[in-house]
């Protein structure tokens, strides 16, 4: 099967993730473009692929991927240097087609709908690939990559994906904020994050299984005014969490209050 050669603007999260899953498929990565030596040179070599700090790729790529932060985006797409006719999409959610120059003719985003950290190898198996493309044939190419991979292509124009991208914002990075300060609870308890493994599992099992907004519980959608209070005691330590505590116990009680 003919393989694309694609090449990244970038070597973070995201690059390492999907570079690596396009070289594992079979691939032909041409070049990491990246800032930090380091890191291009080590996604680079771990696909074969070239590593230049500057953003002038060869003219054997089909496509480049910029998976670059959100504040750097617009200058590397205006920076970038490539043959006409390849291909340039982003990897970020917040962003549309309209943030590329006009010197970019086929364009597109490639939005994966995951949390990916260097340390930890993800599935792409149904992931979902959140696509928007400038042209037919650009879409077609993208929907090959995000499908060669395992991924589960969704058509999504930019105010959509901006939505499923904040949706993501509460259900990952606030979650895992929350994890983290209930871990430095249950420290100060004198137990190990470990304890609360079990209810972690079964409580996004649960969501899953019967939906969220069925499966709350504790002293908010209780009314157990009582207990609350004695939660904002035991919080005395962290003004910061008594803010946040406050905050998430009226936001439960007001949403079911207009579920009734």
């Amino acid at each position: 099967m003919y393989q694309n050669n694609i090449s990244f603007a970038g070597a973070g999260n995201v690059a390492n993730a999907i570079c690596k899953e396009l070289f594992h498929m079979g691939f032909r990565i041409d070049m990491v473009c990246s800032e930090t030596a380091i890191s291009g040179k080590l996604l680079a070599d771990s696909c074969k692929a070239a590593w230049s700090s500057d953003l002038l790729f060869p003219d054997s790529t089909k496509v480049i991927i910029v998976a670059v932060p959100d504040h750097r985006l617009k200058n590397v797409l205006d920076t970038l240097k490539c043959r006409p006719g390849t291909l340039v999409a982003h990897t970020a959610g917040s962003f549309g087609l309209d943030i590329f120059p006009e010197k970019i003719k086929q364009k597109g985003v490639f939005y994966p709908l995951q949390t990916f950290s260097k340390s930890r190898k993800v599935s792409f198996s149904d992931l979902p690939f959140l696509l928007e493309s400038s042209d037919d044939e650009s879409s077609i190419v993208l929907k090959n990559l995000a499908e060669s991979i395992g991924g589960k292509v969704h058509y999504v124009d930019t105010e959509h994906r901006r939505l499923l991208h904040l949706a993501a914002v509460f259900i990952c990075n606030f979650t895992n904020h929350m994890l983290t300060e209930g871990k430095e609870v249950a420290l100060k308890a004198g137990f190990p994050f470990e304890i609360l493994r079990p209810l972690i599992k079964e409580t996004i099992s649960k969501a899953m299984d019967i939906g969220p907004e069925n499966s709350q519980t504790g002293p908010a959608v209780r009314h157990d005014h009582n207990t609350i209070e004695k939660h904002l005691e035991l919080l005395s330590f962290s003004t910061e969490l008594q803010r946040i505590y406050k905050a998430m116990t009226l936001s439960i009680i007001e949403y079911y209050n207009k579920s009734r």
